[in-house]
C-alpha cells in the first residue's frame, strides 16, 4: 500500500506544493512549528533516510538546499533547521523549518493553524524563489 506521501505527490490527496523534480518532492507541513516548514520527500518510496540509495542521498540534501534557499528568502531567519525524525510515516522525509533559536524546531510546540488560503500565499511565496 502506497505512503501517505507517495499519494500526495501521485496528486490522490492535495498538498500544498512548493516544488518538485523527477525525483523529489517539496511539500508544505500541514502540522507547522513555522510559516515555512516544509516536507522534502524522494518520489521513490524509501522508509528510512539512511536507506537510500547513495545517489539519492546526496539528490535529496541538493534538492532541500535549493528549497530551504527559497524559504530562506520567503521567510527571513537566521537558518533553515533540518530535522529527520521518520516514525510516523515510513517514507524518509526531511523537515525544513525556519528558525531563529533553537525552539523553533521543538516539535513538542505547538502547531500552527493556517486556513487554506494561508497556505496557498505561503506555497507561493516560497515556490517563486525555487531554483532547481
Amino acid at each position: 500500500m502506497a505512503t501517505i506521501f507517495t499519494r500526495i505527490i501521485n496528486g490522490d490527496i492535495p498538498c500544498y506544493k512548493i516544488a518538485e523534480d523527477d525525483n523529489f518532492f517539496a511539500f508544505l507541513d500541514i502540522n507547522p512549528l513555522k510559516a515555512g516548514h516544509t516536507l522534502v520527500v524522494p518520489k521513490r518510496e524509501t522508509d528510512y533516510l539512511f536507506d537510500l540509495e547513495d545517489d539519492d542521498l546526496t539528490g535529496i540534501m541538493l534538492f532541500s538546499k535549493k528549497v530551504a534557499a527559497a524559504i530562506r528568502i520567503a521567510y527571513p531567519c537566521n537558518r533553515i533547521g533540518v530535522a529527520v525524525l521518520g516514525l510516523e510515516v515510513p517514507h524518509a522525509h526531511i523537515h525544513l523549518i525556519p528558525m531563529d533559536s533553537m525552539e523553533d524546531v521543538n516539535f513538542k510546540n505547538p502547531k500552527l493553524k493556517f486556513t487554506p488560503e494561508e497556505f496557498r500565499e505561503i506555497a507561493a511565496n516560497i515556490s517563486k524563489y525555487v531554483i532547481l
